[in-house]
């Protein structure tokens, strides 16, 4: 692969620019483009007219640049995930209604549960989520929680290892409560988390398992953190039932994450830029979704 004279890869440079696009910005110059990669504007604009022609990225008038239509196609087509997806949906369709409120599926990536489907229904509760792709660290989400409860030893030794940054008032920082919270999780199969992010909200997670009886995902909802929360755990556990029932019968792949180590940055997998903050943050590879102006 060509290097340039620093040693970083042609294709580092690209990941740089291409995870740059964020769900709170997905529309940006071609300088903030280059602030937010640390590369020189010449080099942006380059990559990025070579990028516009091939369908990866389009540009407006105003030369600005947002996720093209030809990178969702690429990654739709192949993403891990799809069949996870594609059973799970169905489940999370008639569980959100059943509720109304927001239904979720996520994965591990790291120290990270990212979030790979999102369901919302009228009048639900709001959420820190912004859709597919959004991530939150392991320790500080119902969906984590779990992830991190089922996860390979060696992952949940390096996150209890910390450092275990705060979200809310409510978030488990010290590593023997988080260990004793991690078994209960397996105790009970289900976490409940009242107002761990936002004190109006309660958050339930349940693990997803496929064949072989591994956890492969967890499902989650966000509901009103009344005193009829915790009714609701028992059809997440009925619909994560449902789903693992399915996920078997399909023999659907376990979601592989990028790394077992969670504290490897993105920033140390390419070879530049700074480590992913820990908030929620949407990827360019987000299914389904193409950020437009």
């Amino acid at each position: 692969m060509a290097r340039y004279s620093n040693g970083e890869s042609v294709f580092s440079r690209l990941a740089r620019l291409l995870e740059a696009f964020e769900d709170d910005s997905p529309v940006i110059t071609v300088s903030e483009l280059s602030k937010r990669t640390g590369l020189s504007l010449p080099t942006v604009s380059r990559m990025v007219s070579e990028l516009v022609e091939r369908g990866w990225l389009q540009r407006d008038a105003d030369r600005r640049v947002w996720i093209g239509l030809r990178m969702w196609e690429l990654v739709s087509r192949a993403a891990p995930t799809r069949d996870l997806v594609r059973t799970s949906v169905p489940f999370m369709t008639e569980l959100s209604a059943r509720i109304g409120q927001n239904v979720h599926l996520s994965v591990r990536q790291g120290s990270e549960a990212m979030f790979i489907e999102t369901l919302s229904a009228p009048n639900a509760v709001q959420t820190v989520l912004r859709g597919p792709g959004s991530r939150l660290p392991l320790h500080a989400c119902a969906a984590g929680l779990v992830l991190l409860a089922y996860g390979p030893p060696a992952v949940q030794e390096t996150v209890l290892a910390g450092p275990l940054p705060a979200l809310s008032a409510r978030t488990v920082t010290e590593p023997n409560a988080l260990r004793a919270l991690l078994s209960e999780i397996r105790r009970t199969g289900a976490a409940f988390c009242p107002g761990l992010i936002d004190p109006a909200n309660a958050a339930i997670a349940v693990p997803l398992r496929s064949t072989g009886r591994e956890v492969v995902a967890a499902l989650s909802a966000i509901v009103p953190n009344t005193d009829a929360a915790r009714a609701m755990v028992p059809l997440l556990r009925t619909t994560g039932a449902q789903i693992s029932r399915s996920l078997a019968a399909r023999n659907t792949p376990a979601w592989q994450p990028d790394s077992e180590d969670p504290q490897e940055s993105e920033g140390a997998r390419h070879g530049a830029g700074p480590a992913r903050s820990l908030r929620a943050n949407a990827s360019v590879f987000a299914l389904g979704r193409v950020a437009m102006p």
